[in-house]
């Protein structure tokens, strides 16, 4: 096939212990998973009707890499997330099925400008000013689930210039991850390459230029970075 243009660079994502790379498809998120965050944001969870969103797959920025500090916002802020990379799709799954789907895990930020979320949210405008901008989602290598060991005691954890700042275990999600696939195989057809971020707990903060970021689930991934 011939294109009147150059076709985009697919986005991938390193494998641990391997030359290959995981194709990325989609970039899924959700909000308010981790009950004490959604606190310190002034919101509530809503355990029936888990929020989604979304990022562009060319946001993703590989581990190691600077990570430019966004046009429009004064307020660029951290949040830590466990990410769940699918190697099969479906639609309309149970929750006894949606962990057949996944095939590794990883670990990123969900880079977010606060101020313009804010604003967003203030006039009841969707979010994707303030979430979906270039470079908002650095991430690990991934992790075969077969070796990454997840549990609900898993550590998940960000340091910022050698600072802890945000720190919980899996087992504080709000929804875990079977619920949040068999959810959204109900809103979208999932299918393999797709990535899910899976909330951010307590602690989210400022990021400026200069910060060196840390972030660990720990045993499993690890991500660094720098804000430039």
């Amino acid at each position: 096939m011939t294109y009147i243009i150059a076709a985009p660079v697919l986005p991938s994502l390193p494998i641990l212990g391997s030359d290959q790379r995981f194709p990325i498809r989609r970039v899924f998120c959700i909000g308010r998973n981790y009950a004490e965050h959604a606190r310190e944001m002034g919101a509530s969870v809503d355990e029936a009707t888990p929020m989604f969103f979304c990022k562009p797959a060319d946001a993703v920025v590989g581990d190691g890499a600077d990570v430019p500090y966004p046009s429009a916002t004064g307020e660029l802020h951290h949040e830590v997330e466990m990410v769940v990379a699918l190697g099969a799709g479906g639609r309309d799954l149970d929750v006894e099925q949606a962990l057949l789907l996944v095939w590794g895990y990883g670990v990123g930020l969900d880079l977010t400008r606060r101020d313009l979320q804010a604003q967003a949210k203030a006039k009841g405008h969707p979010w994707d000013v303030a979430k979906a901008f270039d470079h908002s989602a650095p991430l690990s290598a991934l992790r075969p689930a077969a070796t990454a060991g997840i549990g609900a005691d898993t550590v998940l954890r960000l340091r910022v210039n050698g600072e802890l700042r945000q720190q919980a275990t899996l087992g504080e999600m709000v929804h875990g991850v079977p619920r949040i696939i068999a959810t959204l195989s109900r809103l979208f057809e999932l299918k393999a390459g797709d990535l899910i971020f899976t909330g951010t707990p307590a602690g989210v903060a400022a990021l400026q230029r200069g910060d060196r970021f840390h972030a660990e689930l720990v045993g499993v991934a690890e991500l660094d970075g720098r804000i430039v």
